[in-house]
């Protein structure tokens, strides 16, 4: 069952308080709205399962265009819908972040910026400090407590926001929680800076191929974990993570049923024998890669014919190893698949 009260909050920064690392903490916001109301934000820093340091991604220049469909600043609590157009974040479907760059932290250490608590410490005090700055908490709101105080900050009544994470691809213990266009994000807009940071976390228990219906996580590809070296010794031209998803031609000029293209690069310093690898599309339908070698530095483009569908309205592409395993997978939105016969290129 996806999340019952999914919105996204708009306020302001009040005060921050730091959980340590014991039990299950969190890095807990104050926050209120241009109306009076306080609330607070419960932003998980270690999971309840091994293994237990979260997954982030902080962009410190963050554009995308959900921008333009915030609430007004300071607004306050909005429940968001799930369906398509919903105004819903989705990790997996919206083209919010390159997952390549995930990276793992634990929650608190002794010293100076080296856990997860100090780099959110970086830019929310940034944000603390300039009283026109705004923040925009995606996640899911717990029943007000009308006659109980805040546990954390001590305003009444007790309210809030939580689940500010990944929402889907849940392990068995957590998949009740699944949906699509449900996850929880941080968004901090600093006007003295003229800049938008945007905190994405998820568990690494998570999986990142789910259902585009239920959120539930798909059995068959394991997903790769941050800082995997791939297959111990591969020897040259054995399959890694060699390859990557260049760029695609989701929009090509002409009429519908013309030529869409994926392109490849070999990034590796040797050959790469390209039998057997696929590539997928949202909906799991595939196509090969010809039989042959891509050179070092080389890149090929591969015409999707009738294997992948990549609508304009947005959609994932995924690189597959002769395996079965993920090896890249791409995202794309519906701005940047307008763009008629423009290529879409995709970072590393």
């Amino acid at each position: 069952m996806p999340l019952q009260h999914y919105g996204v909050l708009a306020a302001t920064l009040v005060a921050r308080r730091r959980e340590g690392a014991t039990d299950t903490p969190h890095y807990q916001l104050h926050l209120r709205d241009a109306g009076g109301t306080d609330y607070r934000a419960a932003v998980n820093v270690l999971s309840d399962q091994a293994p237990s340091e979260l997954l982030f991604v902080v962009d410190e220049d963050f554009r995308h265009p959900l921008l333009a469909q915030l609430p007004a600043p300071a607004s306050g609590w909005r429940e968001l819908s799930a369906q398509d157009g919903g105004g819903g974040l989705d990790f997996v479907r919206g083209g919010l972040f390159d997952r390549a760059a995930l990276r793992v932290l634990p929650p608190e250490l002794p010293g100076d910026d080296n856990d997860l608590a100090d780099l959110l410490d970086r830019h929310v005090l940034r944000a603390l400090a300039d009283t026109a700055a705004t923040v925009y908490v995606f996640g899911q709101r717990w029943p007000t407590e009308a006659h109980l105080p805040d546990k954390v900050f001590g305003f009444l009544p007790g309210n809030g926001v939580h689940d500010i994470h990944m929402n889907q691809g849940n392990d068995p213990g957590h998949r009740r929680d699944d949906g699509v266009r449900q996850d929880g994000a941080l968004l901090l807009h600093i006007p003295a800076e003229s800049r938008w940071v945007a905190v994405f976390l998820a568990f690494q228990s998570q999986s990142w191929h789910t259902d585009d219906t239920t959120g539930h996580a798909l059995p068959g590809v394991p997903d790769p974990r941050p800082g995997d070296p791939g297959p111990a010794d591969p020897g040259p031209g054995a399959p890694g993570q060699a390859l990557r998803i260049l760029a695609a031609l989701v929009n090509p000029a002409g009429p519908d049923g013309r030529a869409e293209t994926v392109t490849v690069v070999n990034d590796s310093p040797a050959a790469v024998d390209l039998a057997h690898w696929q590539l997928a599309d949202a909906q799991h339908r595939r196509v090969g890669l010809p039989a042959q070698r891509l050179e070092p530095g080389a890149t090929l483009t591969v015409p999707t014919g009738d294997g992948l569908q990549l609508g304009n309205k947005g959609g994932r592409i995924t690189l597959l190893d002769p395996a079965g395993h993920t090896v890249h997978d791409v995202t794309y939105t519906a701005q940047q698949a307008a763009r008629e016969g423009a290529a879409i290129t995709f970072r590393s």
